[in-house]
C-alpha cells in the first residue's frame, strides 16, 4: 500500500523519533513507501517541506550534532566525519561550516591520542601491530603526519615506519 503526502508525515515523524536523519536518508526511505511518478515525488516533497516547517527536520541541526558525536564520543577525525556527512547526504558547504566550526580548533593529535586510548590501543611490538594501529588511526580519519608524529613519539623503529610506507598498496584487513 502507497502512502499519500498525510501518511508520509506520519511516516517522516515517526522516523525521526527513532533517529536522526538527513533531509536525503529521509527522501530515500519515503520513495520506497509512495507510487512512482510525479505525483509520488509531489507527496514527498510536501511532507519534506512540512516536516522542515514544523522544525523536525534540518540538516544543519543533524551536521552539527552528528559531528559532535562523533568528536566528543568515538573520537574521530575530520576525515572521517567529512566522509560520513557526505554518505549520509549532507551538503558539501554545510560540511564544510559545520567541520570548521566543530574542529577548527581541535588539536588533531590530541584527538588522535584520545582515540588510542579509547579503543586500547598501545604502543606496538613490531611491524605488523605498527601497521595495525596505523590503519586503524587512518580508518578513523586522521592525517598520516599526525599518524607518523604519534608512532616516532612511541619509538617506533625507522624499518618499521619505512615499512608503512608500502602498505598503502595492500588491502586493509580491518
Amino acid at each position: 500500500m502507497f502512502l499519500n503526502e498525510a501518511g508520509l508525515y506520519d511516516y517522516g515523524v515517526k522516523s525521526l523519533g527513532r533517529a536522526m536523519r538527513t533531509v536525503a536518508d529521509l527522501r530515500r526511505l519515503m520513495e520506497k513507501r509512495v507510487e512512482p511518478g510525479e505525483r509520488g515525488e509531489a507527496d514527498i516533497e510536501a511532507a519534506l517541506a512540512r516536516l522542515r516547517e514544523h522544525g523536525y527536520l534540518d540538516d544543519a541541526a543533524f551536521a552539527e550534532t552528528y559531528a559532535r558525536l562523533r568528536q566528543e564520543n568515538e573520537k574521530l577525525g575530520v576525515r572521517r566525519v567529512r566522509q560520513d556527512l557526505q554518505q549520509k547526504g549532507v551538503g558539501t558547504e554545510l560540511i564544510a561550516e559545520t567541520l570548521e566550526a566543530r574542529y577548527g580548533q581541535t588539536n588533531e593529535e590530541a584527538l588522535a591520542r584520545a582515540h588510542l586510548e579509547r579503543k586500547r590501543l598501545r604502543k606496538p611490538e613490531n611491524e605488523k601491530e605498527t601497521a595495525r594501529i596505523m590503519r586503524r588511526l587512518v580508518a578513523a580519519g586522521f592525517s598520516t603526519g599526525v599518524i607518523y608524529k604519534i608512532l616516532r613519539q612511541w619509538d617506533v623503529p625507522d624499518e618499521s615506519l619505512a615499512a608503512l610506507d608500502n602498505l598503502e598498496d595492500e588491502p586493509s584487513e580491518e
